[in-house]
C-alpha cells in the first residue's frame, strides 16, 4: 500500500459520463445534482425557487420585452396566452389559436414592442401592447393601391402538368371559373390566392375537384387556351405557413413552410410585411431555396453575424453584408442537423449559437473558425451525454452564465459556462415535481413546474434556500481514484477534508460535518475553512466515488476543494 494525498481544487468539468472515469486529465465529478460550478471552480448549492403564479394548464414560456422598463413572461398554453409580469401578476389572458400540442412547435421573433409567432399550420400572429392592453392579431401582407398583396408566389411540384382553363362566370366582370385538366382543388383552397395571367386571383368557392370560382381586382381578357404558367401563394391554408422566423439586417425572414420546407423568404428592407421581389433592387424582397442531395427541412433561422439556417440535416449560413437580391452567398458548413419535431430555441453564448442536434443527444456550439470563413459545430456535452434524456426546452441566462435545458423526464441539465475561466460544467437539477419549460427575462430564470396537480410559474431566487414550501437535496460525488496514471484496486481512506465557504450544513459520505455553533445565527454568513471526517476503512469497490458531499437542509453550502488522505494499491 502506498500513501497518498490527492486534492481536487476545481470542478470545472462538472458531472461527466462513466466512460470518462478512467481519464486522468479531468476536473470533474461522477455526480453533480442541484449544485452549480462557480467561476473559481468550486461548487455551491443551487438557488431555490420562488412561486409567482399558479397556471390552469401546462404551458411553454416565452420572454417578451415591451420596453427597457416593461418586461413580461408569456405562458403559451392550450388555446390561451397568459401575460404575466415579473413579480407574478397576471396582466392579461388572451385567447390563442394553438393547442398545447401545437405550442411545442410555435416559433417567434421580437422587434421593439412587437412579437410575431409562426407555426406551419396557422397564419402568423402578432402580439403587441397598446393603451388598451395586449392584442393578438393575424399577420397580413402589405396591400398595394390596386389591392394586390405583396406576398410570395410559388410553383409547387405537384402542379406540374396542371393547366387551368378560364371561362366567364355569372358573378360579374371580375369573376371567372377555373377548370383544371385533372382533379386538383380542395376545400382548403377557399380564400387562397393564385397568380395567373399577371393578375392575383382569390378563390371564392370550390365547385368540385376540377372547378373553382375566383375573382380578381380588375377586368380581364379571356385567354384562347388553357394556362400552363401559373403560381400559388407560398403561404395559406392549403400550402401551410412559415415554420421559422427571425429578423436579419432589417428584413423579416421566414424559413421553411409545410409544403416548401427548404425555402427562405426575406422581406423588403424596413417593410416587414412586404415580400414583393419587384425588379430585384437592393432593398426588395429575396427568395432562395436550399439545394442539396438530401431533403432539407428548415428547422429554424438565426440572425447572428451571418444569417444562420439550421435544417434537419445541416447548418447553412448567408454571409453577405449587406444582403441584397443580387448577392446571396449561401453555403452549408456542417452536417449535424437540428430537431424538427419541436422548437428548441437556439441560444447565444459569448457570440456563438447554441442548438440541440437532430439526435437530441448533443448540445452544439456553432462558431466561426479563426479566419471567420467556416463554421464548426462543437459538442458542448461530449463528456456528459447521460444527462441528455430528451430536451424539450432551452434558455440561457447571461447574468449567471448558465444554459438551462429542460428534459422530457422533468429534470433539467444546466451548463455553467465561462470560456475565459475554463469552466464548462454540466449539472442536473431536480425538484419535487417536474420542470416543464424555461425562459430568461432580464437575467432572471423562470420555469414552469408541475407539482402534483399544481402547475406553477416559478423563478430562481438567490435568497431562497428551498423550492417554495419544498426542501431539495444536493449532492456532489468524486471520480474514481487514479494515481500515477493507474487505476486503484484497493483503497484505504484515512481522512476526507473539504475546504468550504460560507457554509452552514454539510454531510461528507454518511457523516454530518461539525461546524461552530455561531454559524447558525441568522446574521452569520456561515463557516469558511476546512472541515473533515476520518477513519473510513478499506475498500476494494474502487470504481465508485471515493467521496460524496451532500445535504438537504435549507442552509447554504459551498465547497472550494476536496482532499483525500490514505493509502492505495494497484
Amino acid at each position: 500500500m502506498v500513501d497518498f494525498i490527492k486534492t481536487q481544487n476545481t470542478f470545472s468539468n462538472g458531472e461527466v459520463s462513466p466512460e470518462f472515469f478512467a481519464h486522468d486529465n479531468l476536473s470533474g465529478l461522477s455526480k453533480l445534482e442541484n449544485m452549480d460550478v462557480l467561476p473559481g471552480g468550486g461548487i455551491s448549492r443551487r438557488y431555490g425557487l420562488n412561486k409567482l403564479y399558479k397556471l390552469t394548464g401546462i404551458a411553454k414560456l416565452v420572454p417578451f420585452s415591451v420596453s427597457d422598463s416593461e418586461q413580461y413572461i408569456l405562458a403559451l398554453g392550450n388555446e390561451r396566452i397568459w401575460v404575466i409580469t415579473q413579480n407574478g401578476t397576471l396582466a392579461q389572458s388572451i385567447i390563442s389559436p394553438w393547442s398545447y400540442t401545437d405550442v411545442t412547435s410555435v416559433q417567434y421573433a421580437q422587434r421593439f414592442g412587437t412579437i410575431i409567432f409562426v407555426h406551419p399550420d396557422y397564419q402568423p400572429r402578432i402580439l403587441k401592447k397598446s393603451s388598451g392592453g395586449f392584442t393578438l392579431s393575424e399577420f397580413d401582407f402589405a396591400v398595394n393601391d390596386d389591392m394586390t398583396q405583396n406576398m410570395p408566389f410559388m410553383h409547387f411540384d405537384d402542379t406540374d402538368g396542371i393547366t387551368i382553363a378560364v371561362t366567364a362566370n355569372a358573378g360579374g366582370n371580375n369573376y371567372a371559373t377555373f377548370t383544371t385538366n385533372s382533379d386538383f382543388w380542395t376545400s382548403d383552397d377557399v380564400g387562397g390566392c393564385i397568380l395567373l395571367m399577371g393578375l392575383q386571383w382569390h378563390i371564392d368557392s370550390v365547385v368540385d375537384a376540377r372547378n373553382v370560382v375566383a375573382y380578381t381586382n380588375t377586368t380581364y381578357t379571356l385567354p384562347q387556351s388553357p394556362i400552363t404558367d401559373w403560381r400559388e401563394a407560398a403561404f395559406g391554408k392549403r400550402r401551410g405557413w412559415p415554420r421559422s422566423i427571425t429578423f436579419h439586417q432589417d428584413r423579416l425572414v421566414f424559413g421553411g413552410s409545410r409544403d416548401w420546407p427548404s425555402g427562405v423568404w426575406m422581406s423588403q428592407v424596413g417593410r416587414h410585411n412586404n415580400f414583393s421581389v419587384g425588379t430585384g433592387l437592393d432593398d426588395e424582397a429575396i427568395f432562395i431555396t436550399l439545394t442539396s442531395q438530401q431533403r432539407q427541412q428548415i428547422c429554424t433561422v438565426v440572425s447572428s453575424d451571418n444569417l444562420q439556417i439550421l435544417t434537419s440535416v445541416g447548418e447553412w449560413a448567408i454571409s453577405n453584408k449587406p444582403l441584397t437580391p443580387s448577392s446571396v452567398d449561401i453555403k452549408q458548413h456542417t452536417s449535424v442537423g437540428s430537431v424538427a419535431s419541436c422548437y428548441l430555441p437556439p441560444q447565444k453564448i459569448e457570440g456563438q449559437t447554441i442548438f440541440v442536434s437532430r439526435n437530441m443527444r448533443d448540445i452544439r456550439e456553432l462558431s466561426l473558425d479563426d479566419l471567420g470563413e467556416n463554421y464548426n459545430a462543437n459538442d458542448l456535452c461530449a463528456m456528459s451525454k447521460h444527462l441528455m434524456t430528451g430536451p424539450v426546452d432551452m434558455a440561457y441566462n447571461p447574468g449567471t452564465r448558465q444554459l438551462f435545458v429542460v428534459m422530457d423526464d422533468g429534470t433539467m441539465a444546466v451548463l455553467n459556462q465561462n470560456a475565459g475561466l475554463g469552466i464548462s460544467a454540466w449539472a442536473r437539477y431536480t425538484t419535487d415535481g417536474r420542470f416543464v419549460s424555461v425562459a430568461v427575462v432580464e437575467d432572471e430564470t423562470y420555469v414552469i413546474v408541475k407539482r402534483g396537480d399544481d402547475i406553477n410559474l416559478e423563478v430562481f431566487d438567490a435568497s431562497k434556500l428551498s423550492d417554495g414550501d419544498n426542501d431539495f437535496s444536493f449532492c456532489a460525488a468524486g471520480l474514481p481514484l487514479r494515481t500515477s496514471g493507474h487505476n486503484v484496486s484497493r483503497l484505504r481512506i484515512r481522512k476526507i477534508m473539504a475546504r468550504v465557504l460560507n457554509t452552514k450544513s454539510l454531510f461528507i459520505n454518511s457523516s454530518r460535518v461539525s461546524l461552530p455553533n455561531d454559524v447558525y445565527d441568522e446574521d452569520s454568513d456561515g463557516f469558511s475553512g476546512d472541515v473533515s471526517i476520518g477513519l473510513l476503512g478499506t475498500s476494494r469497490d474502487c470504481i465508485n466515488a471515493p467521496w460524496q458531499i451532500h445535504g438537504n437542509e435549507q442552509l447554504p453550502a459551498t465547497i472550494l476543494s476536496v482532499s483525500l488522505f490514505g493509502n492505495y494499491g494497484i
